[in-house]
């Protein structure tokens, strides 16, 4: 309950909250030690993490045990991405948002995918109808795919994402993420209209978190930035020690003898 409320706190200023998307419990752990007052998991990066594409591939219970591993060694709220709840019924969304809740998490994600916002709105329902029976105030952060999908653009794209925030926070959102969204003016009204802390994922174009805090977003996720950053060393180092298996130039891509054991300690 005390980090249901931290987090919820986080959203309120006066800081934006810089959210940092993890894939593991390692990764989120490392998160933490580096300043993160929050940490997410990406669902896209989790899912590569267990070898699936992201998109509804990975079962349900990798996503759960993503989360419990997670929320073990971290002392910071934790909030989980579960794409669209896995699921079209509302009801298996609000059974997975259980043992998410169980697992650790005290925020989650939950996505339209372009589609119906009153789908949306009936998941989110169930969603919140788990949290209260489980005594947890969970964030829900409501994720409108407009700007992402290219459903509509210009001022036509910030009239349907209003339009499905409202439906949204009438459900029992908490949070809207506006995922594409780069257009300051555009930030900026949805951030004064939709009446839920905003959301900007990192994406090129998309302003610095001081001027984002200053157009009234409250939270700048990193998404899958992070992820695959990590995953382009893996490549990078991969392939300089293939071609010439230069054990040096490995040690030094590798920052040196770092004890990540103590992470875990």
């Amino acid at each position: 309950m005390n980090k249901a409320a931290t987090f919820r706190a986080l959203h309120q200023g006066p800081d934006i909250l810089v959210l940092p998307n993890a894939w593991d419990a390692g990764s989120a752990k490392l998160m933490e030690t580096l300043g993160a007052k929050a940490v997410a998991t990406s669902s896209a990066a989790v899912a590569w993490s267990h070898g699936y594409a992201d998109g509804h591939h990975m079962p349900v219970e990798a996503a759960v045990q993503t989360v419990r591993e997670a929320a073990r060694v971290l002392s910071v709220p934790l909030t989980a991405d579960i794409e669209g709840g896995y699921s079209d019924d509302p009801k298996t969304v609000g059974e997975t948002a259980a043992k998410v809740i169980d697992a650790g998490a005290v925020g989650i994600n939950l996505e339209d995918g372009g589609g119906p916002a009153e789908a949306l709105a009936a998941k989110i329902e169930a969603v919140r109808a788990a949290a209260d029976k489980a005594g947890v105030k969970l964030f829900i952060n409501a994720r409108a795919d407009v700007y992402l999908r290219r459903l509509a653009t210009g001022e036509a794209a910030v009239a349907e994402t209003l339009r499905r925030a409202a439906l949204y926070r009438a459900a029992g959102a908490d949070g809207l993420f506006a995922p594409g969204v780069s257009d300051p003016g555009h930030i900026e009204t949805l951030a004064r209209e939709c009446g839920l802390p905003l959301n900007v994922m990192a994406m090129p174009g998309v302003p610095l978190a001081g001027e984002l805090q200053q157009l009234g977003a409250r939270r700048l996720s990193s998404a899958t930035g992070i992820s695959r950053a990590a995953l382009h060393a893996v490549a990078e180092a991969t392939r300089a020690f293939l071609a010439g298996g230069d054990s040096d130039a490995l040690s030094a891509a590798g920052g040196g003898a770092a004890d990540y054991n103590a992470l875990f300690r």
